[in-house]
């Protein structure tokens, strides 16, 4: 793991060495010698530290990055792509879930299309943070990204990422699009990528009170997405789907954790979180399942970290 330290500031964070190399020798030169963009996307669900990795990778190759180049809205995107100086880093932050997200993104989806000639003669660095990859239209899932990152969690613990090159994340979009399955083959062959790695969730755009302003200001972006009334259909959905989980949970007495690992196997992406919030409603006591949830959380992180030390 190489040690990343953002110069003039006392910001420094890991980050792994394969991922930092094709920071430096592809990304950067891209960039800054062969007069071209570079966009990326990340995907994960919900609490699986996608947005703090994000913001490693655009501070790293771009020092300058701030909040004000991170947005949450299409409109809010397209003003900072249009702000943006040559070179910089714009980071588009999903402030949405469930059934607003496609709506959202097609907004995303339209401004990389249509400022695609600014965003390659300013050689801009953007960073599309979103619940799945799947989301994207086909032009820029295929053609405007130069690679995916797929954040995910093992046994509970996040700060696990996959890489898929241009190659591999074409074939990934085209086989698992229609089921938003990241376990598909072509044919006989499955679709995998042996660029893996880790990353520890540091705030990488400054201090404690920047990481507050930050969170304002995702949640205030959220607060807005949800004013958007869901239809009766997407109630109905959401309301099958919450009863459905906590009559899975009371029957199998199952922990938030266990059912977020048996959902994840089947490319079903709900945090153990979310999964407490839906349960509790039902009147699902959380206060003991969290306790021990958090405790195995612990004992895992501290084994690996220990493992990692030898």
């Amino acid at each position: 793991m190489a040690n990343i330290e953002i110069p003039g500031t006392k910001i420094h964070y890991y980050m792994n060495d394969r991922l930092k190399k094709l920071l430096k020798e592809k990304i950067k030169p891209l960039l800054l010698e062969k007069d071209e963009d570079c966009v990326i996307a990340i995907d994960g669900a919900e609490g699986c530290g996608k947005s703090t990795f994000a913001f490693q990778i655009g501070k790293y190759v771009d020092p300058t990055l701030n909040l004000t180049r991170v947005v949450f809205n299409a409109e809010e995107f397209r003003e900072a792509i249009l702000k943006a100086k040559k070179g910089q880093c714009v980071i588009f932050d999903e402030a949405f879930t469930g059934f607003s997200s496609r709506s959202s993104l097609s907004g995303v989806n339209r401004t990389l299309v249509s400022l695609m000639m600014q965003m390659r003669q300013k050689n801009l660095f953007v960073i599309i943070v979103l619940p799945t990859f799947f989301l994207l239209d086909k032009y820029p899932a295929l053609w405007r990204t130069k690679f995916l990152i797929h954040c995910y969690k093992n046994k509970g613990i996040k700060g696990y990422y996959r890489i898929y090159n241009r190659q591999k994340k074409k074939l990934l979009f085209l086989a698992g699009r229609q089921t938003y399955s990241y376990n598909v083959k072509i044919g006989k062959v499955p679709v995998l990528t042996k660029f893996k790695g880790r990353f520890y969730g540091i705030f990488a755009l400054g201090n404690k009170k920047i990481e507050d302003k930050y969170r304002k200001k995702k949640e205030k972006a959220l607060m807005e997405s949800e004013k958007n009334p869901m239809s009766a259909g997407q109630v109905k959905y959401k309301d099958q789907r919450d009863t459905i989980l906590h009559l899975f949970r009371k029957e199998t007495k199952k922990s938030y954790q266990e059912i977020e690992e048996i959902l994840l196997d089947k490319d079903v992406d709900i945090s153990f979180q979310q999964i407490q919030k839906i349960c509790v409603k039902f009147g699902d006591s959380e206060t003991l399942d969290l306790k021990k949830e958090k405790l195995k959380i612990k004992r895992e992180l501290k084994k690996e970290l220990e493992e990692e030390k030898k």
